[in-house]
């Protein structure tokens, strides 16, 4: 009857821990975000003719009711995704809450996690980190999201997908500042690769093609965004920039060390116009 939830390797198959293996052995079935991948784990592993149960995240919803019913059934299931940690940011939240409202014993059997392994080779000395997963696509959404996390004083952990990773450097830089980051690509395998530098660097670095599974590592907010520093000395600030003739787009780059660019871009056109 309980369901496991099961981390598998996010690159190196070594990774797998021996609970890990025994649990896919000894279950009555996998529920997995796609059959055929997991399906290759299992035959590395010298598991066959396991019974499947598809859970992707475009169906999630519906599909659920069906594993429930199994395990409503007795039959002990193991959840599973394509890599790393079943529910964080890949499907299985929804199925873990609904099997914890019908009382369905859940079991974690923790292992690999992207997000984890990225943060500890960040460098970075913030002890708390905040993850954020997969920014909203959504333009509105993406900026507003930005601006919660922006005065955090926490590393933020992003996973990206790697045709969009130039362009989330870039929004990242514009919104929080050219704060140092650790682009983390390909964890575990065998083309891993971690790149260090300022926001702005990183999205130079990577304007070309990238390939991949990303996480995205950003240093957390300067102290002086921490305590709240007053909006009236970066209005004076921004003030007499302008009155020596500098350009709105200049100032914003000129601050964006301790301010978020398109803060202080919006705030001098803002000024300028009066």
């Amino acid at each position: 009857m309980p369901l496991y939830v099961v981390a598998t390797p996010i690159g190196n198959l070594q990774d797998l821990t021996a609970r890990a293996r025994e649990v896919l052995a000894s279950c009555d079935g996998v529920v997995a975000e796609d059959t055929r991948y997991t399906g290759q784990l299992l035959k590395h592993l010298g598991i066959e003719k396991k019974p499947f149960h598809a859970l992707p995240a475009y169906d999630e919803a519906r599909r659920a009711e069906a594993i429930l019913d199994r395990l409503g059934q007795g039959a002990s299931l193991a959840l599973v995704t394509d890599a790393g940690t079943p529910a964080v940011s890949d499907p299985g939240a929804l199925l873990v809450r609904r099997a914890v409202e019908q009382g369905v014993p859940v079991v974690p059997v923790p292992g690999p996690s992207a997000a984890i392994a990225a943060v500890s080779v960040s460098g970075f000395t913030e002890p708390r980190f905040h993850f954020a997963g997969f920014l909203p696509r959504k333009a509105g959404a993406r900026s507003a999201m930005l601006d919660e996390l922006r005065a955090l004083r926490a590393q933020l952990v992003f996973y990206e997908s790697p045709h969009r990773l130039a362009a989330t450097l870039r929004d990242l830089r514009s919104t929080l500042g050219d704060r140092p980051a650790v682009v983390a690509r390909e964890l575990t395998k065998v083309h891993e690769e971690l790149s260090r530098g300022t926001l702005s660097q990183l999205a130079g670095r990577f304007s070309g093609e990238v390939r991949g599974e990303v996480v995205v590592v950003v240093s957390g907010a300067p102290e002086a965004e921490q305590a709240g520093e007053d909006p009236a000395d970066l209005e004076r600030e921004v003030r007499e920039r302008l009155s020596r003739g500098e350009r709105p787009k200049d100032i914003a780059e000129a601050l964006s060390g301790s301010h978020a660019k398109r803060e202080v871009y919006q705030l001098a056109l803002k000024l300028k116009e009066r």
